[in-house]
């Protein structure tokens, strides 16, 4: 997997420290409150909206059933189309194969169309080390590459930098890496978008070498599909001579008219758009038009593990279209880069656990990145149950057990840290089982109550910090019951109102 999440510390110390920068609080808040609200109009003009949303996942889920086929037909028609296919098993391979391809181009430049997929696996990092500067064109990915940052956001790379953060990194980086900013720039969104435009086009003009990711893959044509809005990808997938996309197995679709759901769903979920300013599409080479040499790299890098979950596999639905960040209260506080993965929000929360597993103390705290309300199943397009995966995984890290690693089944032992937990499930268990235990318990709670702290001692000391122990009652409401109501079972009387 990537490297991105080296020296990152578990989501609740990440999330605690970036729930003190107020000026980060204020950024997201603004940013998605703004976008979801767009998203809610943009989504409510459409009658079918529910309907396109069942079709999505319904195309999505046969379509991963039946993976292998669709794969194997994508690989046929690009070779048919001019373009060679390369799979990469992980995160190494994909980098070793892309390294080669940019090598036996004799360039040291590349540009890139923003890929999620690329972060993932480190791209960038690896073509540094191999002497090749990889430029981001995407706007927002080139404000976090001059700012020497990281993404925290699917959608708006950069939503945790303000107007004047963004003309600061301008400034002072620009130079650093191409055209400078021009002289007085201010912070205003005109002036921004200049800049940017102004130092990209020497490097559109003069690079050889594009790289991207894709949206979406048609198997029946060997087509693949990148959505966006600025114009960069347009120009990073006509102008070069070579062009290598990495992209996700997942991403295929089998048809044209599968394809033409997503083409609906996308751009109302994630910019609140009827549909995308710019949606190109390339099939394998064609002379005398666009790049002379098409690569496609084909990346698992635990998709087929994850597949095999059949609770988790549909986290392989997602379409990158960030809605379940915009409106999940957890993301709006902390940030994206608390979770420590290219993935942030809920959608990562449930993905990179699986495609990285759970062994690390980072990636064991992601599922507990949620407080389960529901609000990202309600917005997400191809309908994953983002709460019920969450549950999912939560138990693997406290359980342990069964799961397939690198196509083989395996038993992974729990996480460390959770032994209480896994006793007071025990225990809650054991007694939920033995109605007369829990009576008993109950009553002695009951008998007791005026001795419970107010925030419980040791591994229960997290819950505790913010907030306060519910008050135990005098009485249960089987006693209760059992006192007031016991003496009408089978009198006809109803129970109280």
């Amino acid at each position: 997997m990537s490297v991105t999440d080296l020296g990152m510390p578990a989501f609740p110390a990440a999330a605690a420290r970036a729930t003190r920068d107020t000026r980060l609080r204020a950024n997201l808040r603004h940013a998605t409150h703004t976008i979801r609200d767009k998203r809610a109009r943009a989504v409510g003009e459409l009658a079918d909206w529910a309907e396109l949303r069942a079709a999505g996942r319904a195309i999505k889920d046969r379509t991963l059933r039946h993976l292998d086929h669709y794969l194997e037909s994508l690989e046929e028609a690009v070779t048919a189309a001019g373009g060679r296919v390369h799979w990469a098993a992980d995160a190494a391979e994909a980098n070793r194969i892309v390294t080669r391809l940019v090598r036996a181009t004799g360039e040291r430049e590349v540009v890139k169309v923003k890929s999620m997929a690329t972060q993932e696996i480190g791209l960038n990092e690896a073509l540094a080390e191999a002497g090749i500067s990889a430029y981001e064109t995407d706007l927002a990915e080139l404000i976090v590459q001059l700012g020497k940052d990281r993404p925290s956001h699917i959608l708006v790379p950069a939503i945790h930098r303000n107007r004047s953060e963004i003309r600061d990194i301008f400034r002072s980086e620009m130079g650093d890496w191409g055209r400078p900013a021009p002289e007085g720039l201010t912070d205003r969104p005109s002036d921004l978008a200049e800049a940017a435009r102004l130092h990209l086009r020497e490097k559109f003009l003069r690079a050889k070498v594009g790289i991207s990711g894709a949206n979406f893959m048609v198997a029946e044509t060997g087509t693949l599909v990148v959505v966006e809005s600025e114009g960069n990808g347009r120009m990073c997938l006509t102008l070069p001579e070579t062009l290598i996309s990495v992209v996700g197995i997942e991403k295929v679709v089998p048809t044209w008219q599968d394809l033409e759901v997503f083409l609906q769903l996308l751009p109302r979920s994630a910019t609140a758009e009827r549909m995308n300013p710019y949606t190109s599409m390339w099939t394998g080479t064609t002379d005398g038009d666009g790049p002379r040499t098409f690569h496609l790299v084909l990346l698992d890098n635990g998709r087929t593990d994850t597949l095999a979950d059949t609770v988790g596999r549909q986290a392989l639905r997602c379409i990158r279209c960030s809605a379940c960040l915009n409106v999940c209260p957890v993301y709006e506080r902390a940030g994206g880069h608390a979770y420590g993965s290219a993935y942030p929000g809920p959608i990562g929360a449930i993905l990179t656990p699986q495609l990285r597993g759970t062994a690390s103390e980072l990636d064991a705290s992601l599922p507990y990145a949620s407080s389960l309300c529901g609000a990202c199943y309600e917005v997400c397009p191809v309908a994953i149950d983002i709460p019920e995966v969450l549950v999912h995984l939560r138990e693997r890290v406290v359980e342990g057990g069964r799961v397939t690693r690198r196509g083989v089944r395996t038993v992974i032992r729990p996480a460390k840290g959770h032994a209480a937990e896994r006793a007071a499930m025990r225990a809650a268990a054991f007694a939920f089982d033995r109605p007369g235990v829990l009576r008993a318990g109950q009553r002695l709670a009951a008998r007791t109550r005026r001795l419970h702290p107010r925030r419980l001692p040791g591994p229960g000391r997290a819950w505790t910090d913010t907030r306060d122990l519910p008050p135990v009652e005098a009485e249960s409401f089987r006693d209760w019951w059992q006192r007031t109501r016991g003496g009408e079972r089978g009198s006809g009387q109803e129970g109280a109102k």
